[in-house]
């Protein structure tokens, strides 16, 4: 085995090592009250947020998602999908990348489904991928600005409370997929 294939191997050891503690799934009222601590900082960072939120079809919320990486990374966190203020099911995300990623890093998402079509498209889905199955505008931090282009479509989704190493916000790619609980 050459130096390279070794150093692959071990990354891939090290991020699964890693990612197999957050696997273990959160209890449902971890997750909600992760939701709720979520949501009051989204609403708390501008005031329009909450009549946006008011006018989505349904709301999505991981509270903590958690990527890292050594050249290889994943990403992995769980949420709950809000239909009119009340949880209808529970949801992770995850996510491989491959590259100059090094560090691990934390943030919240809300995914606010700006129609009927979008949720009910996402919630009929068995695997929904973002950026791949529905267009999704994405805004950097909860108190960013935005504007109407934004707003018309079907999806918009904040990234906020980014913490740690890495830089990298993007939800290109990463994968939704309903719990079992």
């Amino acid at each position: 085995m050459n130096r390279n294939s070794l150093v692959l191997t071990g990354a891939v050891a090290a991020i699964a090592v890693a990612f197999s503690a957050l696997a273990l799934a959160a209890s449902t009222p971890e997750i909600n009250a992760g939701v709720e601590a979520a949501l009051n900082r989204f609403y708390a960072q501008d005031p329009n947020h909450r009549e946006l939120a008011h006018k989505a079809s349904a709301i999505l919320v991981f509270p903590s998602v958690t990527k890292a990486g050594a050249g290889v990374g994943g990403e992995y966190g769980e949420g709950a999908l809000e239909v009119h203020g009340k949880t209808v099911a529970y949801y992770k995300v995850t996510g491989a990348s491959a590259g100059a990623t090094l560090g691990v890093a934390r943030r919240s998402e809300v995914i606010l489904f700006m129609t009927d079509a979008a949720r009910d498209q996402f919630m009929n889905s068995k695997d929904w991928t973002i950026g791949v199955d529905a267009g999704v505008a994405i805004v950097r931090g909860a108190g960013a600005q935005y504007n109407s282009e934004t707003l018309r479509k079907p999806v918009v989704a904040f990234v906020f409370g980014e913490k740690g190493l890495i830089a990298d916000v993007s939800l290109e790619g990463a994968k939704v997929t309903k719990l079992t609980q």
